[in-house]
């Protein structure tokens, strides 16, 4: 098993790179069409949310992932901070061969979802690192822990915040090949974070069958998988647009990942 982080990103809804599944050039300037949505109405989310995941590999179990926004208050000066914290750990099976401790945090500002700090904790097979970004959004930049100095726009996205910052859209009146893209700050550089709408359909899973959306994440601008089946996400189609399942084909079979217990809905 490698790169169990890629699958906890997955989730959150940034498929970035994967080292199961080779991308595909291809020519989709004239076909994308990036979608601007609205706000939703209702809020998606609230502070207490905890979503748990299980991550098999065929009928092996692969580890577990935790998402959820701290039931807690930040401040900065007199803006109130939403705490977002993401986990990954390999099972014990798989820890023999690849263990992974992976840890991700976002601060952001509660009315306009500004990220303000991301820490991403790294360590997958005895690799280690670590991020520390500071975004000002007034100034437009962001600092890395290298203290180095980016220009990014106003409503950048880290990578743990991107996927919240989705899932305030309103979904009601998206497309099938409809495109919505995310400016993202990922790895020192900007990043056009991109799913594309693919329908509805139900999802069974522990908890019952769910009606979600259907996306598949574009690796990049102008770089997709091979087949929109390859990767794919499913978002519950309610109010509270969370996570329910991700899988990646790899050569042999594929990998899941699966909601297993919601807590703290908003809706």
């Amino acid at each position: 098993m490698k790169r169990f982080a890629l699958f906890l990103l997955v989730i959150t809804g940034l498929a970035a790179t994967t080292p199961f599944i080779a991308p595909t050039e291809v020519d989709v300037e004239e076909t994308l069409i990036y979608k601007a949505l609205p706000k939703a109405k209702i809020a998606p989310f609230k502070k207490g949310e905890k979503l748990n995941y299980k991550l098999a590999y065929g009928i092996l179990g692969g580890g577990s992932a935790t998402i959820e926004i701290r039931n807690e208050t930040k401040k900065l000066g007199n803006k109130t901070l939403l705490h977002i914290v993401g986990t990954g750990q390999s099972s014990s099976f798989w820890d023999a061969f690849y263990k992974v401790r992976d840890r991700y945090e976002t601060f952001v500002e509660e009315d306009t979802f500004h990220p303000r700090l991301f820490l991403r904790d790294v360590d997958e097979g005895g690799y280690q690192f670590k991020q520390d970004y500071k975004f000002y959004p007034e100034k437009q930049v962001v600092k890395t822990q290298d203290k180095k100095e980016y220009t990014v726009p106003t409503n950048v996205q880290d990578m743990m915040s991107a996927f919240f910052y989705a899932r305030t859209f309103d979904f009601t009146n998206i497309k099938k090949g409809d495109i919505v893209t995310v400016q993202s700050f990922v790895d020192d550089e900007i990043f056009p974070l991109s799913i594309k709408f693919l329908g509805t359909e139900e999802v069974k899973v522990k908890s019952g069958k769910i009606n979600c959306m259907k996306f598949t994440p574009l690796v990049q601008q102008g770089r997709i998988f091979k087949t929109e089946d390859d990767l794919t996400v499913w978002i519950s189609n309610d109010a509270n647009k969370i996570p329910v399942k991700a899988e990646a084909k790899i050569l042999i079979g594929s990998v899941t990942m699966e909601l297993t217990q919601a807590e703290g809905l908003a809706n």
